[in-house]
């Protein structure tokens, strides 16, 4: 199957959530619905998809990759933006969260991978950022770069480890502010989500404060849910549809899965404080909710927010003793906290309806949500518009 494929490709033929008729909450989206319309924000992905048959550890199958995205159109590391990050459940990894607890700020991309590709995601983000950051190279300064991971082991090589430093540099480099490509890419292509497959999705909501039009934007690398929880405007879809489970491979067995994981990132365009930002991440949790997440045992389910205000940024080189900034009050929060809710159902949803069925390693197969299925199911609740 296939090569590798590298930058931020383009979006999936198959119909977004709204394009089928299908319309989660009530603030309007951006004009593309996804991360990138918060200005400056860049998402860019490589995707490793080859081989196919048997597992042989270091060789594949794999079907894995990793997703970048920049929170502004410059340097994280020169200019760092307030940033807070949240555990819904811990069984899971983001790197360098200490440090975005203790300042309160992010300072570099974030990078999303699959579980045992942390460590070669991290280190290509530190010499990445040396070869563009005079004081790195010189040693006369740190970067602890922020990773996070779901686990891709059903259908990937995961022990293979086949994501490398070209694959990292490539989805940083090839980042763009456009369209994101949703489900099989990046960080999300071997990921599963209520039993179908999953991966990558993204969506945004604008919140209108005092004159001025604000967005926030969520990306989401999927791989969670039982398919009995799966709900979509309330709708209990996956009871609608209990058959296209996961498929193993003749004479595999019918071993349990893990629980699987989330991360959602949460980006804001409103000068918000890291105080602020740890609040949209628990209301991000509520968006999971909505779509039939329960946080199970096993699952890590980790979310990261931050603003790319101007007013909001810092500066390296600044050493003022003193700083004036400018925030959003607290009491205006309310459609913020209803925006990054929905944005994130919305997210986990087009990741779900963008993504195709997959067979990987020893033949295991994750089946794609039918999209007809899905229509005639919202249609029985009278919950489907235009499509």
């Amino acid at each position: 199957m296939g090569a590798d494929g590298m930058g931020a490709g383009l979006p999936a033929a198959r119909p977004r959530l709204r394009g089928l008729g299908i319309t989660v909450g009530t603030l309007p989206p951006g004009p593309r619905n996804a991360i990138t319309d918060v200005a400056g924000v860049r998402v860019g992905h490589a995707t490793i998809v080859h081989g196919d048959g048997p597992l042989r550890v270091g060789h594949g199958p794999a079907r894995t990759g990793v997703t970048a995205i920049h929170p502004h159109e410059g340097s994280a590391y020169a200019a760092p933006v307030p940033a807070a990050i949240a555990v819904l459940n811990g069984a899971g990894e983001i790197t360098g969260r200490s440090q975005v607890d203790e300042y309160g700020t992010l300072e570099s991309p974030i990078l999303l991978t699959n579980t045992l590709s942390v460590g070669a995601a991290h280190r290509a983000c530190v010499e990445w950022l040396a070869r563009r950051e005079p004081a790195l190279a010189a040693g006369d300064d740190f970067v602890i770069p922020v990773v996070a991971e779901t686990f891709d082991g059903f259908l990937n090589d995961s022990a293979g480890q086949h994501v490398t430093a070209e694959h990292v540099f490539a989805a940083l480099d090839g980042a763009t502010g456009g369209p994101v490509a949703e489900g099989n890419v990046g960080g999300g292509t071997g990921m599963s989500l209520f039993g179908f497959k999953g991966g990558i999705g993204t969506a945004s909501r604008q919140v209108a404060l005092d004159g001025a039009l604000y967005t926030v934007g969520v990306l989401v690398q999927g791989n969670f849910g039982r398919r009995e929880d799966l709900l979509i405007d309330g709708v209990p879809v996956g009871r609608a549809i209990p058959d296209l489970l996961p498929e193993r491979g003749p004479g595999r067995g019918d071993r349990d899965r893990a629980d699987g994981s989330v991360i959602v990132v949460i980006g804001a365009d409103a000068p918000l404080t890291d105080r602020q930002l740890g609040r949209l991440c628990r209301r991000g949790m509520l968006g999971l909710g909505r779509v039939g997440a329960t946080a199970r045992h096993g699952s890590g389910d980790l979310l990261l927010a931050f603003a790319n205000a101007p007013e909001a940024r810092g500066d390296r080189a600044d050493r003022s003793a003193l700083r004036a900034t400018r925030q959003v009050n607290d009491r205006q929060l309310d459609d913020f906290f209803q925006a990054t809710v929905e944005a994130t159902a919305e997210a986990v949803l087009n990741a779900l309806v963008a993504a195709e069925t997959l067979t990987g390693r020893d033949g295991n197969t994750v089946h794609a949500l039918p999209h007809d299925r899905l229509r005639a199911a919202m249609r029985a609740h009278g919950r489907l518009g235009e499509g």
